[in-house]
């Protein structure tokens, strides 16, 4: 972007965007590109070395033995706030184009590795801080405070969360969580086409892939790094 279109963006005057970029170029964050500015790839090195990024490399073999038995869409994302932040994403060639992208935030709510992250949550607290009504990304997704929370009750019990259309229209997902020390600290899905029937025993493919994970993530922290993994 130019230095118009960051300050028309930003709402704040040349000058002042002129000199957040000169200290976020100092900074490494940003770089020039022409007559504009870009992010820099010293962000990118800045954002791999995150709690999340190194969760997310314990996770990829999974992740990627997942995706090569199913076929199907294999995403990993956690929880910030009330929306899901996809870690990643691993699609077929000819996969539907879908709304998740690596670093995209979507409303829980509305997804299934929301709702499985969302399920781990102190659910008896988690109502009087919701927004009400939820976001909705399609008609079919559970905008409704007291429905969701009953939802996620029935995910807690069972540990797999699943959606259909909710995210969006002809798509479906199945989610578990990953447990570590009793914290839901990311969750894993598998999206496919909602008019279509997964193998029956995704479920436990899921659920494996799951626990393995938070093996590797547990034996990564260790015992003393709790704080390692909260939100």
């Amino acid at each position: 972007m130019t230095l118009s279109e960051l300050a028309r963006a930003a709402q704040l005057p040349k000058s002042t965007v002129h000199r957040l970029l000169a200290r976020l170029i100092e900074l490494d964050a940003v770089e020039h590109h022409g007559a504009g500015y870009k992010l820099s790839l010293g962000l990118m090195q800045l954002g791999a070395t995150t709690p999340a990024a190194s969760m997310r490399d314990l996770a990829l073999p999974h992740l990627a033995g997942l995706h090569r038995w199913t076929g199907e869409t294999v995403h990993l994302g956690v929880l910030r706030q009330f929306d899901v932040v996809y870690l990643e994403k691993l699609a077929r060639s000819n996969s539907p184009v879908v709304l998740s992208r690596v670093g995209g935030r979507l409303p829980a709510n509305c997804t299934a590795v929301g709702k499985a992250l969302l399920a781990w949550e102190d659910l008896d607290d988690l109502a009087a801080f919701l927004p009400s009504p939820m976001p909705k990304l399609t008609p079919h997704s559970v905008s409704n405070v007291d429905a969701l929370i009953a939802e996620l009750h029935e995910i807690k019990g069972h540990g797999l969360a699943r959606e259909r259309n909710e995210a969006q229209p002809g798509l479906a997902c199945v989610a578990a969580p990953v447990v570590v020390q009793g914290i839901a600290v990311a969750a894993v899905s598998v999206g496919y086409r909602s008019d279509t029937m997964l193998n029956p025993r995704v479920d436990t493919a899921l659920r494996d892939t799951a626990s393995q994970i938070a093996r590797e993530v547990r034996q990564s922290v260790g015992t003393n790094r709790t704080n390692w993994l909260r939100r």
